[in-house]
């Protein structure tokens, strides 16, 4: 490695390259080149940090492009002998081959694009069979973005679970970061998905054998603070929500740990921590069908989640019974995987990114549901707004009726339920809110419900106003409505 001009850099001159990327707001993010580092919470290509000290070394002005192999090589095993082991490995190259991609010189490039790509999204689901709308997909996203709980409901055999285990596949490097867990209808109590202590040998925890533990175990520590992981709760609501998943709801909020078992010496090798925190790389998806066997939500589940609907249009399902094609889930398997730490990176910097003022419709909202007692609080409040801020981030053509329309679709209307008396008025004036100024509602409700497709220009929020005009339409035929179908 002597003919190489990074032979004499120490810890120091590396930490210094961090900091001038910083300061020239290069996307940490950025997925360039074979490796990336982690230091300080922040990600740096290996590439980029490689060319910076180049570019210092040889006091340029501009940025190298490419290397040779084994000058990057040396440099990654540099990086691990000065003490930067949080390294990871994006994908592989031909040996011999360069890597591929230009750096520009900073500032006359600006940010990189680093927002998920919903069209090749897309694409990936479809070629596994699964065919969803576009803004379906880039809600999930943002909702999982905003915060790390989303609920899926909906029509049986839409796609729900497929959904949610076809993208964590898709952006996960291997299947340890993907736990799938169905819901059994006799769970309790938390012992389902923390396991407990042996109270017959002392010092030995039971783990679940669905893995939810060593999950978030496997999440939490440091060296994978980096990879997203994925807990997918399947029936979710066969059982009592609060009964088993109540410690996960409360450090979900608090930040605080759950404790499993006593801190002694005793319990050294049993291989379990005394306690684990929620790791702000876990995300969890719940699946959610109706039906005589299932339990409804409290406020206390609905306040800390977003709840995405499904519906299949007749385009959709004819598309499909046109190309059903073949259901293949290897299709999707990583392919999004060198967006991973970018996810998790993006999870993390919106969650604090300041929210914007919210729009006067809300408190048109809130006198509303306030009628029938369900108006929002402060927690519910604050995360519309976040989710409208990450919307604005990932997906820039989203316009602000959009996001309003989506949040009142995902936070609002999945707490209204209740017999006619108390909601059929409730639900018209809900209904005229989703309008433009001089609509009638009484137009809507009298005839046949609209797809969204058929929608106007008259109508200010389409997706609210159709789950709206569903709800009212089951509230005056049954007597009784909520957010979830069968």
């Amino acid at each position: 490695m002597e003919n190489l001009f990074f032979a004499n850099v120490n810890r120091e001159d590396i930490i210094r390259i961090f900091g001038q990327i910083k300061k020239e707001e290069i996307p940490l993010w950025a997925d360039l080149g074979r490796h990336h580092v982690m230091y300080e919470s922040d990600i740096y290509p290996v590439l980029m940090v490689l060319a910076y000290l180049h570019r210092e070394y040889h006091r340029g002005e501009t940025l190298k492009r490419d290397f040779e192999k084994t000058e990057y090589d040396g440099f990654v095993w540099l990086l691990r002998e000065l003490g930067f082991v949080n390294m990871q490995e994006n994908f592989r190259y031909a040996e011999g081959q360069m890597v591929g991609e230009e750096i520009l010189p900073p500032r006359k490039a600006g940010r990189r694009k680093t927002s998920l790509s919903f069209s090749d999204l897309s694409g990936f689901l479809s070629q596994s069979g699964l065919r969803l709308e576009a803004s379906l997909l880039a809600r999930f996203v943002a909702s999982l973005l905003a915060k790390p709980f989303v609920i899926l409901t909906g029509l049986s055999g839409s796609g729900k679970t497929r959904l949610a285990c076809l993208f964590a596949r898709w952006i996960c490097e291997n299947e340890n970061q993907v736990c799938l867990v169905p819901v059994g209808a006799d769970w309790t109590n938390r012992e389902s998905l923390l396991g407990y202590p042996n109270a017959l040998e002392q010092g030995r925890y039971v783990l679940p054998e669905n893995g939810a533990l060593s999950l978030l175990i496997e999440a939490g520590r440091p060296q994978n603070r980096h990879r997203p992981y994925f807990l997918i709760l399947d029936e979710m609501n066969l059982s009592h929500v609060e009964r088993y998943f109540a410690d996960f709801l409360s450090v979900m909020e608090s930040g605080g740990s759950i404790p499993l078992h006593p801190d002694g010496t005793e319990w050294e090798e049993c291989g379990v921590p005394a306690s684990v925190r929620f790791p702000d790389n876990l995300f969890v998806v719940g699946t959610v069908n109706v039906d005589e066997t299932t339990y409804m939500f409290s406020p206390k589940v609905l306040d800390r989640a977003s709840v995405i609907e499904f519906r299949i249009t007749e385009s959709e399902m004819a598309s499909y019974l046109k190309h059903p094609g073949p259901l293949s889930p290897d299709a999707v398997r990583k392919g999004g995987a060198m967006l991973g730490a970018a996810f998790v990176h993006q999870a993390r910097r919106l969650k604090e990114t300041t929210q914007e003022e919210m729009p006067e419709v809300w408190l048109s909202f809130f006198r509303e549901l306030r009628k029938v007692g369900a108006e929002f609080g402060y927690r519910t409040a604050s995360e519309i707004g976040r989710f409208m801020a990450v919307g604005r981030a990932i997906r820039p053509e989203w316009q602000t009726d959009d996001l309003i329309d989506a949040a009142v679709m995902q936070k609002l209307l999945p707490r209204v339920h209740g017999a006619r008396r108390r909601l059929e008025p409730v639900l018209r004036t809900l209904g005229a809110l989703c309008l433009r100024e001089g609509e009638d509602i009484e137009t809507y409700l009298s005839g046949e419900i609209p797809g969204r497709e058929e929608m106007t220009e008259k109508v200010r929020y389409p997706l609210s106003l159709e789950k709206i005009l569903r709800m009212y339409r089951a509230v005056v035929e049954n007597g009784f409505t909520g957010y979830t179908e069968a």
